[in-house]
């Protein structure tokens, strides 16, 4: 079961209009929740970026909070998995003609559930490839906006060559990842692109920099260079549906031997005590 404009009804029941702006334009906003044990993960953080997100594109927010977690909630209940990743998005609405601008229109609201299949400590400690590109998206990637041609571009050429992800630089600058955040270590220090304009403030990502916090790793919200990540001692990537993963060869030069860090462990057992608590 899925739910579309107020209504839940199954999957291959559920249609948009091709007026739909979000079909027409990418004009809408999304969120992707990671469900463990059935419990939402920080439910309430993902529907405040949300909420951020609709402000800047100027779209209503149909729903309150209560409304939106008995939605999920709803979803939830009607998917046989335990662990899901709940998709939800809000595009601005379907009109009667295809014009850049736009009326009052009623949003339209999407919410699926799909399975969220983790991977076990054992598979993550092999370590993941990556691969740089250039970062050409636009300067408001803080916006969770569904127009994600540049991320299936990069998402695409990451997978042609079997990695796991492709790490984003703009004028030298590292920003995040396709479709993740982007963590270095040097040194003992964690070194990570600060929020704003240039990236999405994942929620992941608050729970990487809150572990390594936990555990004594200084945390330096600051940008660095490409050229730091080929020179460094550790790099992590973060996403809800993924977790903390340890990259361990970049454009086909190896860190730390091939090796996944000690400091990556020590992280990542922490934010497994996250999970745990929804899993008790």
């Amino acid at each position: 079961m899925v739910f579309l404009k107020g209504n839940f009804i199954k999957k291959d029941k559920a249609f948009i209009s091709v007026m739909d702006r979000g079909f027409l334009f990418g004009d809408g906003v999304y969120e992707v929740v990671p469900v463990y044990n059935r419990k939402l993960f920080k439910p309430i953080e993902h529907l405040d970026r949300l909420q951020q997100s609709l402000n800047v594109v100027s779209i209503n927010n149909p729903y309150n909070e209560k409304e939106w977690l008995d939605i999920m909630n709803k979803v939830v209940y009607y998917s046989d998995n335990d662990d899901q990743s709940i998709y939800l998005q809000v595009t601005r609405g379907s009109d009667t003609k295809r014009v850049h601008t736009y009326e009052n229109l009623e949003p339209n609201v999407y919410v699926e559930s799909n399975e969220l299949k983790t991977r076990s400590q054992k598979e993550l400690s092999k370590g993941y490839s990556a691969i740089t590109m250039k970062d050409i998206r636009w300067d408001l990637c803080n916006v969770k906006s569904t127009s994600l041609l540049a991320n299936v571009i990069y998402s695409q050429e990451a997978k042609k060559v079997n990695a796991e992800e492709a790490i984003l630089h703009k004028d030298n600058v590292i920003t995040e990842g396709s479709t993740s955040n982007v963590f270095l270590i040097k040194n003992g220090v964690l070194f990570t692109h600060p929020t704003g304009s240039k990236i999405l403030p994942g929620i992941t990502r608050e729970v990487v920099l809150e572990s390594a916090k936990s555990v004594n790793i200084i945390v330096k919200e600051e940008a660095y260079m490409l050229d730091d990540i080929y020179d460094c001692d550790e790099v992590w990537i973060s996403s809800s549906t993924r977790g903390i993963i340890p990259i361990t060869k970049i454009d086909d030069k190896s860190l730390n031997n091939g090796l996944v860090g000690e400091l990556w462990e020590g992280v990542y057992e922490n934010y497994l005590e996250n999970i745990k608590l929804l899993k008790s």
